[in-house]
Parts: C-alpha cells; sequence; structure tokens
C-alpha cells in the first residue's frame, strides 16, 4: 500500500465540510416553504361565513369537468309573498330574476289543498277549480309563469309544494275527511306558524283515492303546459307517528295474519311497511309523467337523508337509485357553516352526485326571520367549492332589496347542469 498524501487528503476534508455547510444552510432557508407547501390549511373548517373552508392549495380536483353549468333557482310562493298574485308583478320578477342570472324557477302550483291553476282534476275531486284568492280568479298564473319564463329562458318547474299535507279546513278535507291519517291517540292535526294558524292535516298515501289525487293533479299539469318538469318535496310524505287509522290498520292487520301495528311509531319494520306506500306512489308518478313526456324532469327537494326518513317515511335515496328522480336540491336550512358543511359532505350526496344533478337549498329568509347576506354568500361559496350543481333559494320575497349583493353571486348566466353529461361521468 502506497503513503497516504496527508495535504491532499486535507484539501478534500476542507472542501467536503464546505459543501455539506453550503447544503446545510440551503435547506435550513428553504424548508419553511417547503413544510408549508406540504401542511394544509389550519383554517379548514370555520365559522366564519365569510371564510374559505379549504385551503386553495388542497382543494379537492372536482367530480367531473368543469363546463360552466350551475343550477340557479328559486322557490315563487304565495305564502308571506305576493309574486304570483299578479300577472304584471310575475312578469316583472321574471325580468329582475333573469337581470340576476337566475336561470330556473320552481312556482307553487299546489298550497294548502287547493291548486294555484285552473285544475278540473281538483274541480272533480272536490269541487274548486283554483285557491279562492280574488288575486287568482279569471287567470291561469302557470300559463303566465311559462309564458314569461320561457321568454327569458328560464326552466318553468312547477313545484307541488304541499304534497300529501292539506289545510284542515280546505275544502278538500271537508269533502273527504276519511282521506286524513292519524296518531295513535286518534289526533290528526299539526299546528304551525308563530300564531298558530296554520293547522295541517296529511292525506294517507296508503288510500287509491289519495294516490289517484296526487298522480291526476301531476299527469293534468305535464299535459297540458309546457313545463321542463315537476317537483316534489319534503311534503311528499308522511310523519312517522301517524298511520293508525282504520284504513291503514286494516291493511297492516291484512298483511301481518291479524297482528295490530306496533305501538311505537319508530319500530323499524312498522316504518318500513308504512315508507314503501311512498315509494309505489313515487313510481306511479314517475311511469306516468314519463310515459307523456319522456324528457320532463322529476324534482325532488327533500331533507337530508336520514332526517327523510325518520321523520317523514321519505326514502329519497333508493328513489334516485329506482330512476324516479332526475335532478335533487337537498333542503339544508342550517345558520352554522359547519353543519352547513358536514351535510354537504355526506357519502350519500357524494355517491348520487355521479347519477343525477345534485344541489343545496339555501334558505334567504322567513317573514319572521332574516337571513344576513353574509351568511348566504358563504353558503353559496362553500356549495362550489364542494362541486355541488348549483343551489335553489327559498323564497322569492326574501331577495329583499339586496340586488347588488345577488349580482355578486351570479356574476354571468349559466345554463343548468346536464343530466347526459353527469351520467356519462357516473358510469
Amino acid at each position: 500500500m502506497g503513503k497516504i498524501n496527508f495535504g491532499s487528503w486535507q484539501i478534500r476534508l476542507r472542501l467536503l465540510v464546505l459543501t455539506f455547510l453550503g447544503l446545510a444552510i440551503a435547506l435550513t432557508i428553504n424548508f419553511p416553504f417547503w413544510v408549508a407547501a406540504q401542511t394544509p390549511s389550519g383554517n379548514t373548517a370555520s365559522n366564519s361565513i365569510e371564510q374559505s373552508t379549504q385551503s386553495p392549495t388542497q382543494a379537492p380536483p372536482p367530480i367531473r369537468p368543469v363546463n360552466g353549468n350551475e343550477l340557479r333557482g328559486i322557490w315563487l310562493t304565495n305564502v308571506d309573498s305576493d309574486v304570483l298574485l299578479s300577472k304584471q308583478g310575475l312578469h316583472k320578477a321574471i325580468k329582475r330574476l333573469k337581470r340576476l342570472n337566475f336561470n330556473t324557477l320552481y312556482p307553487t302550483v299546489w298550497n294548502g289543498g287547493y291548486t294555484l291553476y285552473p285544475s278540473q282534476v281538483a274541480k272533480n275531486s272536490f269541487g274548486v277549480e283554483i285557491e279562492p284568492l280574488p288575486e287568482l280568479q279569471s287567470r291561469d298564473m302557470l300559463a303566465e309563469a311559462i309564458e314569461f319564463g320561457h321568454e327569458q329562458n328560464f326552466a318553468v318547474i312547477p313545484w307541488f309544494e304541499y304534497g300529501l299535507m292539506t289545510e284542515e279546513g280546505s275544502e278538500l278535507m271537508r269533502q273527504h275527511p276519511e282521506w286524513a291519517t292519524r296518531r295513535r291517540d286518534g289526533s290528526q292535526v299539526f299546528v304551525h306558524g308563530e300564531k298558530e294558524q296554520h293547522r295541517l292535516v296529511w292525506l294517507n298515501p296508503t288510500r287509491p283515492e289519495v294516490q289517484k289525487l296526487l298522480i291526476d293533479l301531476i299527469v293534468e299539469v305535464v299535459s297540458k303546459y309546457d313545463i321542463d318538469g315537476i317537483q316534489l318535496d319534503d311534503h311528499f310524505g308522511m310523519p312517522a307517528e301517524l298511520g293508525y287509522d282504520d284504513y291503514t290498520i286494516a291493511l297492516y292487520k291484512k298483511d301481518h295474519f291479524g297482528r295490530l301495528p306496533p305501538e311505537d311509531f319508530k319500530d323499524p319494520e312498522w316504518m318500513s311497511w308504512r315508507s314503501r306506500f311512498l315509494t309505489t306512489l313515487m313510481r306511479k308518478i314517475s311511469k306516468a309523467v314519463r310515459a307523456i313526456k319522456p324528457n320532463c324532469l322529476i324534482s325532488l327537494s327533500p331533507n337530508p337523508k336520514d332526517f327523510s326518513y325518520i321523520k317523514y317515511l321519505q326514502d329519497w335515496y333508493s328513489w334516485v337509485y329506482l330512476g324516479y328522480v332526475d335532478e335533487l336540491i337537498v333542503q339544508v336550512y342550517r345558520d352554522d357553516i359547519d353543519n352547513f358543511k358536514r351535510e354537504l359532505e355526506r357519502p350519500e350526496l357524494q355517491e348520487i352526485r355521479h347519477k343525477i344533478p345534485v344541489a343545496v337549498g339555501i334558505l334567504t329568509g322567513l317573514r319572521i326571520q332574516n337571513v344576513d347576506m353574509r351568511q348566504i354568500k358563504g353558503q353559496v361559496k362553500l356549495a362550489r367549492e364542494l362541486t355541488l350543481d348549483g343551489f335553489s333559494f327559498f323564497f322569492y320575497e326574501t331577495l329583499g332589496n339586496r340586488d347588488a349583493s345577488f349580482e355578486t353571486l351570479f356574476l354571468t348566466p349559466a345554463p343548468r347542469p346536464d343530466l347526459r353529461n353527469i351520467a356519462s361521468v357516473g358510469s
């Protein structure tokens, strides 16, 4: 072995030390930025409705291509609102909504046990052709909404707001009191309103006459009018404590070898048995609509999944997979942004977004409740960050004098979501 050249070795050692020192300094300088780039923002969720709920660098990719489509709907009702009560007022409102870049109208056509359009079905069933409001007489509100809406390129989707619910004092109930279902103690009225002015009862979905009325009303609208779809909501169900009327009990006994229904209305089998009648009715409605107009959308605006079933026996998740629903707008009326976000992130919503458009219903106010514009903007922002298909606002009158604020939400027009595009991505 030869001799070691210590001078040469010392030079090499110094160079090696300096090289490692330089690398260390470089890493020290750049490390904070590297950590920041790899660490999610600490503000991934916040009660501040103006704050983004996701770091921009950590946002998940959209579940489908971003194509600019967005459902921008609004519910038009005759409760605490005058928008439907004059032809001129309706025309003015639709022009305003066009200017604000909305694209979908949901005008109520079934409220309190009456139709808001001239209905031969209603006249034949309980003797009243149209709701007895002076402002609705001698006109066809729905025909006007369709005419004005289509002139402005809106989708017009009549909303059967009351579903299976009706006012206790309606002519429908006076003519057919046996059509209402009851609680176990025999009571049937649900009292609502700050002055307890609304006394509501529920039509019994197990009765063929009730099923026929709902189907015939929907078929009448689909056949008679140039509509883009029909909509049902959370009232197309039945409160779980109901079903103890004589007719339903007799049906249950027939199916269960003479046994009475359980005393506990939350009994799983008893809930499932009653829920199936709603699913059957939904199937009949879907079949009837598609037989007349195959491209007529069937829109549903329920409560979140678990609440819908536990509270109203409404199994809308199954309806989507059975092909009965073309558009879902889940009512998420929450003040707290974390609760709002939690509902939008529910696994069933993420799942069915590959099958049909899924949007969120956002509360813009009630007659006795103001909703701050910051909350509305925060919820719209979050729905977009989670790549939902849009939103619908409840309800028109509560837009108030806030046009400038709503203009900032919809800066440019947008087409409605395309069902076929969503289906192709989800397949």
